[in-house]
């Protein structure tokens, strides 16, 4: 069966588990044939194969980042897609890929952050995970902490804790008072209790 076939839009599905099942297939089976052909359905003229490919690539990327990897450049050339779902698509693809390829997305920050200011939510919930994943690297730490305090600033209300809390895992003593003044400052805006609670708990380590 042509891999086409086996995406959820072929089989009629509108869930994703025949997506998933085909990831953990190319990752096991180690089909380094079937993520180019992926790659190739990304220009699909059908915009719910496209949606598909992206989300086995993901997927793929999340098991077996080395399979995808060789294929960043096209992920990072999707977030200018005028297609949403492709751009939070690729941006999911990315994050899933960035343990494995740090150098590559860190010579893409300027893309990866663009395209962060212009998208969805979900496309800056990944963004965050890419620059914490980063930061992780001693030579971007510095970069990436100082761009994850922006986030920060501007981050959406009701994604502030989250961010805050990912932030938190990997932000050195030199950093801490101005990342603790930036969520002082936005503490009023929170006005949901479980999602004050969880700021302030932040605030706390920060501040020990």
């Amino acid at each position: 069966m042509p891999l086409i076939d086996k995406l959820a839009t072929s089989l009629n599905r509108r869930d994703e588990v025949p997506n998933k099942q085909l990831a953990q297939t190319i990752a096991v089976t180690n089909d380094a044939d079937a993520v180019k052909e992926l790659v190739s359905l990304l220009h699909h003229k059908d915009r719910n194969i496209q949606s598909d490919a992206i989300k086995v690539l993901d997927e793929t990327g999340a098991l077996k980042p080395e399979l995808v990897v060789p294929y960043t450049s096209e992920l990072v050339k999707l977030l200018q897609s005028k297609n949403n779902r492709m751009v939070w698509g690729a941006m999911a693809a990315l994050s899933a890929l960035a343990p494995a390829a740090p150098a590559i997305l860190y010579n893409n920050l300027n893309a990866i952050l663009d395209a962060a200011a212009k998208g969805s939510v979900i496309t800056k919930d990944h963004t965050v995970k890419i620059l914490v994943i980063l930061a992780e690297t001693p030579a971007y730490t510095d970069d990436c902490i100082v761009l994850l305090l922006d986030q920060l600033k501007d981050a959406p209300v009701n994604q502030l804790p989250t961010y805050a809390e990912s932030t938190a895992t990997i932000v050195t003593a030199n950093y801490k008072p101005e990342m603790a003044r930036i969520l002082t400052q936005r503490l009023p805006e929170v006005e949901h209790e479980a999602k004050r609670r969880r700021l302030t708990n932040v605030l706390q380590k920060l501040q020990k």
